[in-house]
């Protein structure tokens, strides 16, 4: 396929370089990003998508991605697709698609899970939301780029999947952080608390298997020196986009809540910026009750 892709960031470049080495003729676009091997650079957003397949958009959030996609729809071939592997609010991505759609598009949103390691590995989880026909036509690209699409219903359904598993993980980060913080000051041995929680009701993904006590359970961020795999600030981001679709539908979600409001006094008040969302561990270990 004749590709482009628009955001060659930390998780795009990597996207668009595994399109290319599997034979697919990309155009990239980026306003500071140079193109990866094997991706031709594009002059303009316009430039990319023009005479395009496909275009893919890994954009930084809902306004961005409006704007882009206001610029690029007019440009796109009929029958392309527009594929938004972005993370960003529901509203924005049903609006682009139903822009995409009455232009003659097939319109898919795609978010992903798996962080810059599953990007480059082509080992990302795929979000999809859109008709059965813009999926299919997506669905060979999620292959090379991931290992898993999962087709979650119409246009903004993959966001919706998206900032649920999130709001899921950051609360469970926190429970797994706030359980290590709490054993070390009862005396319990790091080792001896994995091992009995990892086999036991306490399970998680963030105990097992991105543990955040440094030298216990398998490699993580955590055993190098909490060095993003991903940032404070992109879990904050995908929290407030939950809280914001929550206060859309009149959803109570008070765990979700909480978790924005720690997370947002992390990054912003505390020096986790910049540091992985699992360096919530070492702020519980300094912090005593109330």
């Amino acid at each position: 396929m004749k590709i482009g892709f628009i955001g060659l960031g930390n998780m795009g470049s990597p996207m668009a370089a595994n399109l290319a080495a599997a034979g697919h003729d990309v155009t990239g676009f980026d306003l500071v990003a140079d193109c990866p091997e094997g991706v031709s650079k594009a002059a303009t957003v316009t430039d990319a998508a023009t005479g395009a397949d496909v275009v893919i958009t890994m954009l930084p959030n809902g306004a961005i991605l409006r704007a882009v996609a206001a610029d690029i729809i007019p440009v796109m071939s009929k029958d392309a697709a527009f594929v938004d592997c972005s993370t960003v609010d529901v509203e924005s991505a049903r609006a682009v698609a139903d822009d995409a759609i009455k232009a003659g598009l097939l319109a898919v949103d795609a978010p992903v899970s798996g962080g810059v390691g599953g990007a480059s590995g082509g080992t990302l989880t795929f979000m999809a939301g859109g008709s059965d026909a813009a999926f299919a036509k997506a669905q060979p690209l999620f292959d090379i780029m991931g290992q898993k699409a999962v087709h979650c219903g119409p246009s903004g359904n993959g966001q919706a999947a998206k900032i649920c598993n999130n709001m899921i993980l950051g609360a469970t980060m926190i429970a797994t952080c706030e359980a290590f913080a709490l054993a070390d000051k009862l005396g319990l041995d790091r080792q001896s608390m994995f091992d009995v929680v990892s086999t036991s009701s306490g399970y998680s993904w963030t105990m097992n298997a991105y543990c955040p006590a440094p030298g216990i359970g398998p490699q993580s961020p955590a055993d190098n020196g909490y060095k993003p795999g991903f940032a404070s600030e992109l879990m904050l981001k995908d929290l407030r986009l939950s809280q914001q679709a929550a206060e859309a539908v009149n959803a109570d979600t008070p765990m979700g809540e909480r978790a924005t409001a720690l997370y947002a006094s992390f990054v912003e008040n505390e020096g986790g910026k910049g540091t992985d969302f699992s360096a919530m561990l070492p702020r519980f270990e300094k912090k005593g009750r109330g």
